[in-house]
């Protein structure tokens, strides 16, 4: 696992020890960050379910501003700060250790309006926490006027619901992932 590109392309990333977190494919990773473009410059960013820490740490690295990283799992946290610190990008960033349900539940992060966010739950996860997750981001508080959601899933499970005035403008099946780019539809 590594950094595709930007100012710390080619740096190596530590997955979390012990943890069942699948990181994201690098070919994905180009392919999603390809089609994101020039959405990245200048992004505030939320990486839901972070994981290592890959997807908001490509993102700093192609130009994004800040990101903030939730993730319960404490060798998740562990693995984030420290991929932050080989990247030197922790300070452009925040790592949240709780569940995603819970940061939902509460007022948005001061960080908010998010440019970006990046959900990757953990397979065979129910997706209530997803659709919860969509609900709470497809509002103005949370993501900014022309945000890009970002959900990955498994090739064998239905799409969560949309949120309400959201539709998919992008989407590719790589191997044992689905990544879909969320847009706010034209008024």
């Amino acid at each position: 696992m590594r950094v595709i590109a930007g100012e710390v392309g080619g740096l190596r990333l530590v997955a979390p020890k012990g943890d069942r977190t699948r990181p994201t494919a690098d070919r994905v990773k180009e392919s999603l960050f390809s089609a994101l473009g020039g959405r990245v410059d200048g992004a505030v960013v939320l990486d839901l379910y972070a994981g290592s820490g890959a997807l908001a740490i490509e993102a700093l690295s192609r130009g994004a501003r800040s990101a903030v990283l939730v993730d319960r799992a404490h060798p998740a946290t562990v693995a984030i700060r420290a991929n932050l610190s080989t990247t030197r990008m922790i300070d452009r960033a925040r790592v949240v250790r709780r569940s995603v349900e819970a940061l939902l539940r509460d007022q948005p992060p001061p960080e908010a309006p998010f440019d970006l966010a990046f959900l990757d739950p953990p397979y065979g996860q129910p997706i209530g926490g997803l659709a919860m997750a969509l609900g709470v981001l497809g509002e103005s508080p949370w993501s900014a006027p022309e945000a890009r959601i970002v959900v990955e899933r498994a090739p064998d499970t239905a799409p969560p619901p949309w949120p309400s005035g959201w539709d998919v403008t992008w989407e590719r099946v790589s191997g044992g992932t689905i990544v879909s780019v969320l847009a706010r539809l034209a008024p």
